[in-house]
């Protein structure tokens, strides 16, 4: 049966439901399903994806989203569609820009502002114990001490591991597991189904249709679609827990397919120098 809906999980598509000016509703009500009442937010602003190191010879970092709360709170979200060497240490690599970049010129106190860092995983951490935390396909990790409490409560990462959730529409409850639901199963879905009725799913279903896009976003889709499913399948068939072939491997089907350099080092772990030499 023919999609109706784009598939979430595509670079175009998770930007084309959270990550336009038009889609704040849809992040900011997704952001506040993660959240404690207390830090509910009530608007965003977009900021610039790509961060720069303090030379031109430092490693950069490209979110897919990257935003600013009304209290100047700091959000990294990221669809990481395939396993890769030393994903946790990217992430925490990614939450060092929103930290740097709060420093003042001259007398400053050091006051900071939270950084949040979400990452939405098409894989599971093989490492990791899948706890009884919601079902085990949410993990919240903030520094701790050795007693288990809070040492520092304005860095904090989330991992969602999407193979994880295996709910039912029936067994849906908090507002995380619609919108877990609705990314997982979008694109299988032919018509809106009920458990969707606010306006917020609403207009997700509508900006997530594909009889809606003009031309030019449908070929861009089209694209980010081949390319997601000829990555995936060269990932879940060369890529070996990090073993350096497999990465080759991965760079080099990438470059065929015409993915930019700082793409395919974020895919495979890989600086942009060891790519171009492929």
């Amino acid at each position: 049966m023919k999609a109706k809906y784009i598939n979430p999980y595509t670079d175009f598509g998770f930007k084309k439901i959270f990550g336009e000016e038009a889609s704040k509703p849809q992040l900011i009500d997704f952001l506040n399903a993660l959240l404690p009442e207390q830090n509910k937010i009530v608007d965003l602003t977009f900021k610039n994806t790509e961060q720069l190191g303090l030379t031109d010879l430092d490693r950069k970092a490209v979110y897919d989203i990257y935003c600013e709360n009304d209290k100047g709170e700091k959000f990294i979200v990221e669809l990481q569609k395939a396993k890769q060497n030393y994903f946790k240490e990217r992430t925490i690599y990614y939450s060092t820009f929103p930290i740097r970049e709060q420093a003042e010129k001259g007398e400053w106190n050091y006051n900071l502002k939270a950084v949040y860092c979400i990452g939405i995983l098409d894989f599971t951490f093989d490492d990791y114990e899948s706890g009884p935390e919601r079902g085990g396909f949410l993990h919240t990790i903030k520094l701790k001490n050795q007693n288990g409490k809070v040492f520092y409560d304005k860095l904090t990462y989330v991992y969602l591991e999407m193979p994880n959730f295996t709910k039912t529409e029936n067994q849906l409850e908090a507002r995380l597991d619609k919108w877990l639901y609705f990314i997982k199963h979008l694109e299988d879905f032919q018509s809106i189904p009920a458990i969707f009725k606010e306006e917020v799913f609403v207009q997700a279903f509508k900006k997530a249709e594909l009889a809606n896009l003009g031309q030019t976003e449908l070929d861009k889709y089209e694209n980010s679609l081949k390319v997601y499913r000829d990555l995936k399948g060269v990932i879940d068939t060369a890529f070996d827990e990090g073993q350096i072939e497999g990465k080759i491997e991965i760079a080099k089907q990438a470059k065929s397919m015409g993915l930019s350099m700082t793409d395919i080092a974020k895919l495979t772990g890989l600086s942009e120098e060891e790519i171009s030499k492929l």
